[in-house]
C-alpha cells in the first residue's frame, strides 16, 4: 500500500468504522484470504466499548518470573504508538492482564485508537469510562508485574484465529472489530477491501429499504443474490 498522509489514514479509518466486519470478511473470502477472523473469545470490554478500527501496532510478550517492580520494555513499546494505531498485544500469558487503566490512558493520550489483546485486561470499568475501546479474550484482576514481560514490538505476531489456529498480524495491517467479532486486513489489501465492503454495505441498505416497502425475500434473492 502506498504511503499515506495522516489525513488519508484518518479518512480510511472513518470509512472502515461505517462498514461491518461481516462484509469485510466476505470481501476477504473473495480474495482467497479465508482465515483472517480472530477467535470468537475476543470481545469488547466492557460490552459497550464500541467499534475498533485502525492500523496494527504490535506488541509481543511472554510469561517469565522476575523481581523488578515494573516492566520498562512495556513503557518503551507504548511510546511508539501514534494517532489511528491499534495496540495489538500478543503472547503466551494466561490468567494475567497485559495492561490496566493507566497504560490505557497513556495509549489514548498518544492518539491510539484502541487495543486488541490476545490475553487479559483489568480495570475494565475505568477503561470503559475513558472511552478507549478494548477487545480482549478475558478480564482478570491479576497484574503482569513479576509474571509477564514485553519482549518485542512492531514485529509480526500471531493471534488466536476463528478458522485457523493463528492469524498473523503485521505492523501496518488494519484491524476492524464490532459486534460480530474481529477481522484483520493485510496492509496491501486495505484500500481494495474497503471499497468493496462499502459497495456491499450500500447494497444491503437498498435491500433493507425494499424489504420494508414490501419486497419479498424470494424477490430480493432473485434480484441481488446472496449478500
Amino acid at each position: 500500500m502506498p504511503s499515506l498522509t495522516a489525513d488519508q489514514k484518518a479518512s480510511i479509518r472513518d470509512r472502515y468504522l461505517a462498514v461491518d466486519s461481516s462484509n469485510v470478511a466476505d470481501v476477504l473470502d473473495g480474495l482467497g484470504l479465508m482465515d483472517q477472523a480472530l477467535a470468537p473469545e475476543f470481545a469488547p470490554l466492557p460490552a459497550g466499548a464500541g467499534k475498533l478500527a485502525g492500523w496494527a501496532y504490535t506488541i509481543r510478550g511472554q510469561m517469565t518470573p522476575y523481581r523488578e517492580s515494573g516492566d520498562p520494555e512495556k513503557m518503551k513499546a507504548c511510546q511508539g504508538l501514534s494517532a489511528g494505531d491499534i495496540a495489538v498485544w500478543s503472547g503466551d500469558g494466561e490468567g494475567i492482564c497485559y495492561f490496566g487503566e493507566l497504560i490505557a490512558l497513556g495509549m489514548k493520550e498518544r492518539g491510539c485508537a484502541g487495543a486488541l489483546v490476545d490475553g487479559g485486561v483489568r480495570d475494565v470499568r475505568w477503561i470503559g469510562a475513558s472511552g478507549f475501546p478494548v477487545y480482549a479474550r478475558y478480564r482478570t484482576p491479576t497484574q503482569s508485574i513479576g509474571r509477564w514481560k514485553v519482549t518485542a514490538w512492531q514485529v509480526p505476531v500471531y493471534l488466536r484465529g476463528a478458522t485457523a489456529k493463528r492469524v498473523e498480524v503485521k505492523p501496518g495491517d488494519f484491524v476492524l472489530a464490532d459486534d460480530d467479532g474481529v477481522i484483520v486486513i493485510p496492509a496491501q489489501h486495505v484500500l481494495a477491501v474497503l471499497a468493496e465492503a462499502e459497495r456491499l454495505t450500500e447494497t444491503e441498505k437498498q435491500i433493507r429499504a425494499e424489504l420494508r416497502d414490501g419486497l419479498t425475500l424470494e424477490q430480493a434473492l432473485a434480484r441481488y443474490g446472496h449478500v
